[in-house]
């Protein structure tokens, strides 16, 4: 049995260009964006420290990243759950007398965010992870270590928790 190829300093900066943008985005949804930057950069570090463990032949590099990243933000779920709750507190009224745009987005983050918050740490994280990651059912299943019918099943219940805020939201315009 051979060993991995473990990637290099410079191979791994290009991963690193390729896939920070990526990541960021993903976690910047999870989270605030200032712990987006903290986390997207944690992620690398952890990603490099452990490249000489990745195996490409068990999957690919991409997910192994979002693994990584959906781990990181776990430790931070605390946060993230009250980032939520915030969102669903959110008084609409208190954004009316701005611009229409912003009692919109106002409405919208905080039905959102109350939906959010709702569902299970599993189905946020597939949901997230698909809207947010790019992600298709192979991938998310890779970077969580779940069966790609685990992945279908949550974003299924995460779809059906969801429709009715977003229902609600579609009738309001």
């Amino acid at each position: 049995m051979t060993a991995a190829p473990v990637l290099g300093t410079e191979q791994f900066t290009a991963v690193h260009d390729r896939y920070f943008a990526d990541i960021h985005r993903y976690v910047a949804g999870r989270l605030s964006t200032q712990a987006a930057e903290d986390v997207a950069a944690e992620t690398f570090l952890v990603a490099f420290d452990r490249r000489k463990t990745f195996d490409p032949a068990r999957g690919d590099l991409r997910a192994w990243l979002f693994g990584i990243a959906t781990n990181l933000v776990s430790r931070h779920r605390r946060k993230e759950a009250r980032h939520y709750r915030a969102l669903s507190r959110l008084d609409p009224r208190e954004a009316a007398e701005g611009h229409e745009s912003r009692v919109v987005a106002s409405v919208t983050v905080a039905r959102l965010g109350k939906a959010l918050s709702r569902l299970s740490a599993g189905e946020r994280d597939v949901l997230l992870l698909v809207a947010l990651g790019d992600l298709g059912y192979a991938e998310v299943a890779e970077a969580l270590g779940i069966s790609p019918g685990t992945v279908g099943s949550r974003l299924t219940r995460a779809r059906k928790k969801l429709t009715p805020a977003l229902a609600q939201e579609a009738s309001d315009e």
